[in-house]
């Protein structure tokens, strides 16, 4: 592991903003977030996690401080602080920024109501911050299609959706696509669907094998090569701080991660 993550990848000639987002609940949106990340940064590139989720679990996993009295997304968004002051580096891996979420956040849906231009407010936040020291910046979403979700959307140049390898897993995704081209409509017509992964693929059912083959007949190429399987070794990183990448490179979840993070990378630089 350690020979691959001393060769760089190719680096996109400018910063992608990717969104990761379904409003479905576990399907490994801030895992993939965290994962891909961790990846990115450990072979050369410049990564910044936005977590605009308030149970600030990617900011856990990257073991970054988010307690409610600390500068988080939630004073950028309702307090227009500049990014820059809230931006953290990541403690384990060199170049892996974030910008925290804390349980503040939980009552900006309701807060943002009463803003001016309330979908558009991380979008400005961006362009206020000087992107161009990044090569990705990965923003990870809650579960639900509220005004989080659409700032996500509104603020990034590019939508990455996890689908989980589970009966249901296209239910809801209809919805999702709508609200995309909702937002490409009115507030943000450069967004683009660039990228579907499969997450918790259990190779053992036909089930699994049965919804991967729906969705790459339905979305084509943007579905990456790389599935990601089910690992116990994935779920048990955050608890200690930490992406499965640093927690336990070996294991099945880390590999299929840095597999997918380097598709991506090639598939940027190809463009």
């Amino acid at each position: 592991m350690s020979g691959r993550r001393n060769k760089e990848w190719p680096r996109p000639p400018k910063c992608r903003v990717i969104t990761i987002a379904n409003q479905k609940g576990g399907v490994g949106k801030t895992t993939t977030s965290v994962n891909l990340a961790a990846s990115l940064a450990l072979h050369g590139a410049r990564v910044l996690v936005v977590d605009l989720d308030p149970q600030g679990n990617a900011s856990t996993a990257l073991g970054v401080e988010h307690r409610a009295d600390v500068p988080s997304i939630y004073d950028v968004l309702i307090e227009d602080k500049p990014l820059a002051d809230i931006v953290v580096p990541a403690p384990d891996i060199p170049g892996l920024y974030c910008a925290p979420a804390n349980l503040n956040l939980a009552g900006a849906e309701i807060e943002l109501v009463s803003k001016v231009a309330r979908e558009s407010r991380l979008r400005r936040a961006l362009d206020a911050y000087d992107t161009s020291q990044f090569d990705y910046v990965l923003i990870d979403c809650p579960p639900s299609l509220g005004l989080l979700t659409v700032n996500a959307l509104v603020g990034g140049d590019e939508l990455l959706i996890p689908i989980q390898c589970e009966y249901y897993a296209l239910e809801g995704l209809g919805q999702l696509i709508r609200t995309v081209d909702l937002v490409k409509a009115h507030l943000n017509p450069g967004l683009n669907v660039s990228t579907i992964l499969l997450t918790m693929y259990d190779a053992r059912t036909r089930l699994a094998a049965q919804v991967a083959e729906d969705v790459r007949n339905h979305f084509g190429d943007i579905v990456l090569n790389t599935v990601i399987p089910r690992s116990v070794r994935v779920s048990e990183a955050p608890s200690y701080g930490q992406s499965v990448i640093t927690y336990d490179p070996g294991s099945s979840g880390a590999l299929a991660y840095s597999e997918a993070a380097s598709e991506m990378a090639h598939r940027g630089a190809a463009k």
